[in-house]
């Protein structure tokens, strides 16, 4: 198929990737404003409910390099349109639930979809695109319908929620997969890696669970604030033993599943820390955005919503510029430069209070999703370019499962980080009782129903206190994030200058021989023009 080798086929092929992604950015969040309605209808457990929300991820981010590198060995395409028939069918069981443990299974099948979806997605368009300059294209619309994907599950779950039942946001899956799936086996090219060797079921099945037990328990530590709890501590540990213990495997093996020489080449192992730490920053900073605009200046989910759209439209800003950014300026700068806006951003961000400041808040959403998305952008194509044809799908799956490791620690590390510096704000609260100030201090919601509880000036008091003691810690939580995000711009130093195209070490068409004779070198190829950052 002409696609297959950059034909007139390959924006077809584009589309149909970005679908694909719009469907599984969508489920990661469109469930969130559900959760109420499930919560009433099926009387899930605190542990059930836990689990509903979090199955998805979980399965997802540990199962990525396993169905990563199953499809450099047996069909890129094959495991995507497994992925869709699986993530329709995950889709159908989901919406008919009618019990908890069902819906878990559901969204656990969803996971185990999105996993062979994921990193198809980016190893086709690898292939697809041989010219970096167009892939760069390529990747900054992927980028950018990530972000509108990931951005609008609230917005469609709520509309969906209030006019339908809580069924309906898995229900509409179910027509985009039955499209997308006779589309992406028309237009979709088969490929492969390396065939060379058995591929090595106990270090894929090594990293699933390493995977696993380390944003498991990354996720439980950003849960209980409790670094030493032992439901966060083992998996933990364990995870990262097992982690670990694959690298050395891989190290060992004639014919690894990640070839870890990749990691010897400082664009790429740069690229995957740039990711983590973009992520990092994100979802914590978007986690504790929501609370602050919800419970800080009252505004309805809603007003919410509306409120991050400026950083959603600056995102896909980002990603439809991004070739032609990147062509200028070259990775080194964008990725450093996206982390520095970034910082500004936040650091912009600590002038708010307790009173509502529109115009600042757009401005600071505006610079924070150009700049992360800028990053993204850059790292991503950095990365991808940096592996070879035959490994692409492999090289996919580290990027991200680094993007779901980013995401678990920023929640965990900034909202540690944001409940040290809120919870000593409620000691000593005027006709408050160390009981009721130990609870308050476990969230703001928590702390606004204990004070509606006591009512009178105690609860009042408690009441102004948790509000302050909250808004001081988002100023703390935004100065330590904008810390990370300058260790991120120091980091991305190590990045090529300029975007080189000609001669490209990760170039040729994926076969096996070419991933045998591939060997880490410093030089990649000319540089791209400055006027190459659009596709003629």
């Amino acid at each position: 198929m002409s696609a297959a080798s950059g034909g007139a086929n390959r924006w077809f092929v584009l589309a149909v990737l970005c679908v694909s992604l719009v469907l599984v950015a969508l489920d990661a969040t469109i469930l969130h404003v559900a959760v109420p309605s499930v919560t009433e209808d099926l009387r899930p457990g605190p542990m059930e409910l836990l689990w509903i929300v979090d199955a998805y991820p979980l399965v997802c981010a540990a199962l990525l390099i396993l169905f990563g590198t199953l499809g450099d060995r047996v069909g890129r395409r094959r495991i995507l349109l497994l992925g869709y028939g699986l993530f329709g069918v995950a889709s159908a069981i989901a919406a008919l639930a009618d019990s908890a443990q069902v819906l878990i299974a559901a969204r656990a099948l969803l996971g185990i979809g999105g996993a062979m979806i994921m990193p198809a997605t980016l190893s086709i368009l690898r292939q697809v695109f041989p010219d970096r300059r167009e892939r760069a294209l390529a990747i900054g619309i992927w980028t950018a319908v990530a972000a509108v994907g990931a951005a609008s599950g609230p917005v469609l779950g709520g509309f969906l929620v209030e006019h339908f039942w809580w069924g309906s946001v898995f229900l509409i899956n179910i027509p985009l997969m039955a499209l997308i799936l006779p589309l992406g086996r028309w237009l979709l090219p088969e490929s492969k890696g390396s065939c060379d060797g058995p591929w090595d079921v106990l270090g894929a099945f090594m990293a699933a669970a390493g995977v696993l037990g380390a944003v498991l328990g990354i996720k439980r530590i950003g849960a209980e604030r409790h670094l030493a709890d032992a439901g966060a501590l083992v998996p933990l540990l364990l995870g990262a033993t097992l982690l670990v213990l694959f690298v050395r495997r891989q190290r060992r093996r004639t014919h690894p599943l990640i070839d870890m020489r990749l990691f010897s080449r400082a664009a790429f192992s740069t690229s995957v820390g740039c990711i983590v730490l973009a992520m990092l920053a994100l979802v914590g900073l978007e986690l504790i955005a929501v609370q602050y605009l919800q419970l800080v200046l009252r505004l309805s989910p809603l007003e919410t919503g509306l409120r991050l759209l400026p950083l959603t439209f600056a995102a896909m800003a980002a990603g439809a510029t991004g070739s032609y950014t990147l062509a200028r300026i070259g990775p080194r700068t964008m990725v450093s430069g996206g982390f520095v806006l970034t910082a500004l951003a936040v650091l912009l961000l600590t002038l708010m209070g307790q009173q509502d400041r529109p115009a600042l808040l757009t401005v600071g959403f505006i610079l924070l999703g150009f700049g992360l998305q800028t990053t993204l952008f850059a790292a991503y194509e950095s990365m991808l370019s940096e592996a070879p044809a035959a490994t692409a799908g492999g090289a996919a799956s580290i990027g991200e499962t680094s993007y779901q490791l980013g995401a678990g620690m920023g929640i965990a590390l900034l909202g540690s980080v944001m409940n040290a510096a809120y919870a000593p704000g409620l000691a000593g609260v005027p006709g408050v009782s160390e009981r009721d100030a130990a609870g308050a201090a476990h969230s703001l919601g928590e702390a606004y129903q204990i004070a509606a509880q006591l009512g009178g000036p105690a609860g009042a008091a408690l009441h102004a206190a948790a509000r302050h003691a909250f808004v001081h810690g988002l100023h703390v939580t935004l100065l330590v994030s904008a810390g990370l995000l300058l260790a991120g711009a120091v980091m991305a130093l190590k990045l090529p200058k300029v975007m080189e195209c000609g001669g490209e070490a990760s170039g040729g068409d994926g076969d096996g021989a070419e991933a045998e004779a591939w060997v880490p070198t410093q030089t990649a190829g000319e540089p791209c023009p400055a006027s190459s950052g659009r596709v003629a």
